[in-house]
């Protein structure tokens, strides 16, 4: 039994550490809301195929065999059926009833799955194009993980492992021109959040708002899917049912969501083509109903949580002096008395803005926000003081004590 739960241990954090290379507000989309839809769909399923009563058809004496029943209800169930309210005509034309049907409810399912795929699909160009950044996200996230779990000489050693990748990695993607165009270019990707260039040091930070924006975009759009998909205008569902709480109206039957539908089927015999419209119930509505209105409360919170994030990185990344506070920050947190001189401080900023840039602040928030502080706490150090030990002087030496050792090596000669 413990060997088995070392097993379901390992597999948890393994699942854990999988794609921890964003905040929270990205795993409630492509992890949390993805995984909700996928159950959803598969209890939606359940209920319609799993041997539930999904449609039940009123039929007239003349059709009261069980075969005329049952094939009522498969016709109804695989076409289309309409809703006309109880105390209106039903029209006589087809055309008009056609424009009232109802063609949602078999491909429930369906679309489930399409949305989960959507919530999924940014963290998927995300996890796919940061690859391409010269850094491997994931190993240097995993690094970081597993420091905290290690004695203080090897976590010593973890960080330095970790120091180590990031000068090379920044080494790499330094500019190796400095002309008119590279000048252009930085100016650029101090302007335009969206730019993505490795050499300026905006390819991470420009990819990740690209898809927090996509986020924001694909679950803004899903309301408009769902409002296509449906036609009963979904914009307003959960606001309209607000509305009536508030307004104390009895919510008895959903217009999205009705229980009650018309079905028309003709049947083929010898001499003519004989038409029926007969009256059914779909009780599948009812949970229909429940699983949308859901849904659109939830999509609400998750378009809010991401709004806020996207407006959140949208300043990190315009303001140039955040990756100065930022570094500025955890040296304090290092030593509450430090004091900086003026030359440190120029110094600080240029290697928060001019060294780390956007993209190495951003892999040191990713550590920090998927591991600990601490460890980011002992990373940034042991960057600035790698930095600062580059930018020492080298000690030049003594010409009068060489010249002095010259003259005492001829005198005992």
């Amino acid at each position: 039994m413990f060997s088995s739960l070392h097993g379901f241990n390992d597999v948890s954090k393994k699942f854990k550490t999988a794609c921890c290379t964003d905040d929270w507000v990205d795993r409630m989309s492509h992890r949390t809301t993805a995984l909700l839809l996928v159950i959803l769909g598969v209890i939606v399923t359940t209920a319609q195929y799993g041997g539930g009563t999904t449609i039940k058809c009123w039929i007239p004496a003349q059709l009261g065999k069980d075969w005329h029943e049952a094939y009522t209800n498969h016709y109804c169930w695989i076409s289309n059926t309409y809703r006309i309210p109880m105390l209106e005509t039903i029209p006589t034309e087809v055309d008009d009833r056609q424009d009232a049907e109802i063609t949602y409810y078999q491909w429930v399912p369906l679309i489930l799955a399409l949305q989960a795929l959507l919530f999924h699909t940014p963290n998927f160009i995300w996890n796919f194009l940061n690859y391409h950044s010269g850094l491997n996200l994931r190993k240097v996230r995993d690094l970081a993980d597993e420091t905290q779990s290690k004695n203080p000489k090897e976590r010593q050693d973890a960080i330095e492992a970790i120091a180590n990748v990031i000068h090379k990695w920044i080494k790499v993607s330094k500019p190796y021109k400095t002309n008119r165009v590279h000048q252009a270019k930085s100016k650029v990707a101090q302007v335009f959040c969206f730019y993505c260039s490795k050499r300026q040091g905006t390819f991470i930070t420009g990819l990740y708002l690209v898809t927090k924006m996509l986020y924001l975009v694909n679950v803004i759009g899903q309301f408009y899917l769902l409002n296509a998909f449906m036609g009963t205008g979904f914009n307003l569902y959960g606001y309209e049912y607000i509305h009536a709480l508030s307004t104390g109206a009895l919510i008895k039957e959903s217009p999205r969501f009705p229980r009650i539908t018309l079905c028309d089927f003709e049947i083929r015999q010898l001499q003519n083509v004989q038409r029926w419209t007969v009256q059914c119930v779909l009780p599948i509505n009812l949970f229909n109903e429940k699983v949308f209105l859901f849904m659109w409360f939830w999509f609400v919170f998750i378009a809010f949580i991401s709004c806020c994030s996207f407006i959140k990185w949208m300043y990190k990344v315009m303001f140039k002096s955040y990756a100065y506070s930022f570094v500025k920050k955890y040296l304090i947190l290092t030593d509450p008395n430090l004091e900086l001189s003026s030359a440190d401080k120029k110094l600080l900023r240029r290697f928060a803005e001019q060294y780390l840039r956007k993209d190495g602040c951003y892999v040191t928030w990713m550590i920090g926000h998927n591991s600990t502080d601490l460890v980011v706490i002992d990373l940034i150090q042991k960057l600035w003081s790698d930095y600062k030990e580059s930018f020492k002087p080298r000690t030049q030496p003594d010409m009068n004590s060489h010249f002095a050792n010259s003259q005492n090596d001829m005198k005992l000669h």
